[in-house]
């Protein structure tokens, strides 16, 4: 189970400002790792708020298409819109992200949306640092969702996945430390790693050593092109990514979620997990999209075909 805002997801082909066409679909990062999961053969359940318009419909029908449980999603019925993001490429693999979600649906999701949706079964509940950022109803539900999973023996994991221009780096680390005593899984980026340790300028190893003190099992730091590492009290675990042509970074970040936690889910071991983490991100950065590019459990092979190979 996850839950958060998705938004429509405006993509433009070049610079905004000149105007030319975009293309429409749908994004956030809870929803990305619910499609993975889902496109690799898991039941998954997305929970949050939707605005009563076109674009929140076109979210839920996103959803349900790839195999994603919406019933306990809330179409909010106030004046509430859905969010918008629109997307622009600058340079190369560098793009831009505009957001427009300030008093949208997704923000205003709260516990009771939320804890229902939890009570209803799970082996896994998922969340990020985005949602907490979104308002203070939406601090509220994670915590509250938290909370009641560690309660009831689900495994939490947290994917810190800092926006800056939601909010700063001292508010995400008061409101995400509360959220880490009742983590089982922290995922964060090399620079992500001090918002989740009470000394603000400590290193990686201070940190990581820190979180784990905290009683977190598992923190997986993301390197991007470097690969990962999952570090426990018996050690760490390094893995490279996989090599490939990049098209777009977008999204790469949840690919790698989904495939951690569809290992996790499977049973498999650290390599093992890693070994799947990279190659479901590897597909998101050689396509373009937060998600279409991710691939279903008989295409994870895919990788270990020699260039150039026809499949037919």
């Amino acid at each position: 189970m996850t839950f958060g805002e998705t938004m429509a997801a405006l993509r433009a082909h070049g610079a905004l400002r000149l105007g030319g066409s975009l293309g429409l679909s749908v994004a956030g990062a809870e929803s990305n790792v619910a499609i993975g999961l889902a496109r690799l053969g898991h039941r998954v359940r997305w929970a949050g708020r939707v605005g009563a318009d076109e674009l929140g419909a076109l979210v839920l029908r996103t959803l349900r298409a790839e195999g994603v449980d919406t019933d306990f999603a809330v179409t909010d019925d106030t004046s509430r819109p859905t969010g918008l993001l629109l997307t622009e490429p600058r340079l190369g693999t560098l793009t831009r992200v505009s957001y427009y979600r300030e008093g949208s649906a997704g923000s205003a999701v709260a516990p009771d949306d939320v804890l229902l949706a939890l009570a209803s079964g799970a082996r896994v509940l998922h969340l990020t640092g985005i949602t907490p950022a979104l308002g203070p109803s939406a601090a509220e539900a994670v915590l509250a969702a938290a909370r009641a999973a560690r309660e009831s023996g689900v495994t939490v994991c947290l994917d810190v996945n800092h926006r800056s221009r939601l909010w700063t780096s001292e508010r995400a680390r008061t409101a995400l430390r509360p959220v880490l005593d009742h983590t089982d899984l922290l995922i964060a980026s090399e620079d992500e790693l001090p918002l989740v340790h009470e000394a603000p300028g400590a290193g990686e190893s201070e940190a990581v050593h820190g979180v784990l003190a905290a009683g977190v099992s598992e923190v997986i730091v993301k390197r991007g092109a470097h690969g990962a590492t999952v570090f426990t009290a018996d050690g760490a675990t390094d893995r490279a990514a996989r090599e490939v042509d990049a098209v777009d970074l977008v999204g790469a970040g949840d690919a790698f979620v989904a495939g951690y936690l569809s290992g996790l889910l499977d049973g498999a071991d650290i390599p093992g997990r890693l070994h799947r983490a990279v190659t479901t991100a590897a597909f998101a950065v050689a396509t373009r999209g937060d998600w279409e590019g991710l691939p279903t459990r008989d295409e994870l092979g895919l990788f270990d075909e020699p260039d150039g190979t026809t499949i037919r």
